[in-house]
């Protein structure tokens, strides 16, 4: 029998934070999260997200072990923009066991319902602005920083408890051929800049809080089309500005300004979890020195956002934009780059991508959904 409850005290919240790594033992490709960030993300007084929106963790346990963990979604926020009546599902962990997903997924519908949804989607941890969508293609390789990551058989166990496919998102990864920017490429770019009423520059980082108040004003308009897209408070933005100062690589951010306005963004990030992969989620006692070895050796970079105002699209602007990031990258020594994730409805930015000639599309993540 199979009992789920929700999470309510320190030691439950220990054991829904340790359940993935009895879930993934063995899994050469499975990206431990360091544990003290899993704690801010789930403590409600101090993450963000729960400045607006709400949540409840729920573990599953059979025979006195715990076997399942999932969390529920009411995002506010979403609610605002759509009135779709949507909540999400996120954090889903379970041994393969069709009962176990069952009776988790039950409990959160109940929970949804509770709350006044009728439509239940993920996986979204919490939302769009984080870690969404199951892998369902490409588990050869590990993750790349803020991807998720996940078993074959979830797909099965999904699938099977009544969720259907809403949406696919694609990754991208362009690997290193030469020491040279693709001839192509750089063909194009210098045809555009030959009329380019735009420049491209690097980020200031020691303008850092400018910068952000830009990034933040093209992020919120660039993606407010976007399917399922939720635009990021103030505070959300300040966290994201907090943890971007840890990791970010200056040389592979770039703000595109027209007339003196940011029209544009592109944020290329260092892999981490090239170093997250040998940590096994602690920094302590050992960790930090290894953080720290493993950080210099980083090979990948993963392009996490890319957009451009929509009045200001279509003149080339994407393209400088990947030209920069691929010679600068080139330049410091990485040797591929994941793009994602991309809708698959983001027709522009797909023929965009692959029309560089260069990036092949390697992985795909999926999001479901059910009437409940």
């Amino acid at each position: 029998m199979v009992n789920v409850f929700p999470v309510r005290t320190k030691k439950d919240l220990k054991k829904f934070i340790m359940l993935p790594w009895k879930i993934y033992k063995g899994d050469k490709n499975w990206v431990p999260p360091l544990i003290i960030d899993q704690k801010e993300m789930f403590n409600k007084r101090k993450f963000p997200f729960f400045e607006h929106s709400d949540a409840e963790f729920f573990l599953a346990e059979s025979d006195g072990e715990i076997v399942g963990r999932i969390a529920v979604i009411k995002n506010n926020n979403h609610l605002k923009i759509y009135n779709d009546g949507v909540g999400f599902f996120g954090f889903f962990e379970s041994v393969n066991d069709v009962e176990v997903a069952r009776a988790l997924f039950e409990r959160a519908e109940e929970w949804l319902k509770s709350q006044g949804l009728k439509k239940s989607r993920g996986p979204a941890n919490y939302s769009v602005n984080e870690e969404i969508g199951l892998l369902v293609k490409g588990f050869d390789l590990p993750p790349v920083i803020m991807m998720p990551y996940n078993p074959k058989y979830y797909q099965d166990l999904i699938s099977s408890l009544g969720y259907e496919k809403v949406m696919d998102l694609y990754a991208y990864q362009i690997v290193k051929q030469s020491d040279n920017v693709p001839k192509l490429l750089e063909e194009k770019v210098k045809m555009i800049k030959s009329r380019a009423s735009f420049v491209v520059r690097k980020i200031d980082m020691k303008k850092l809080d400018e910068e952000v108040e830009k990034i933040k004003v093209i992020y919120n308009q660039a993606w407010s089309e976007n399917w399922g897209a939720v635009p990021l408070t103030d505070k959300e933005i300040e966290h994201f500005k907090n943890n971007l100062k840890l990791i970010v690589d200056p040389d592979l951010v770039f703000i595109a300004e027209r007339n003196g306005k940011p029209v544009g963004l592109s944020l290329t990030i260092p892999d981490f979890n090239e170093v997250l992969i040998k940590l096994n989620g602690r920094l302590l006692p050992f960790g930090i020195f290894k953080l720290l070895y493993y950080k210099k050796k980083i090979k990948g970079v993963r392009t996490l956002i890319m957009g451009v105002l929509k009045e200001h699209r279509k003149i080339g602007i994407d393209t400088v934009f990947y030209y920069e990031t691929f010679k600068n990258g080139l330049k410091k020594g990485y040797e591929k780059c994941e793009m994602s994730w991309i809708l698959e409805s983001n027709r522009l930015m797909k023929y965009a991508i692959e029309n560089l000639g260069v990036a092949r599309q390697y992985k795909t993540y999926r999001i479901f959904e059910k009437q409940i």
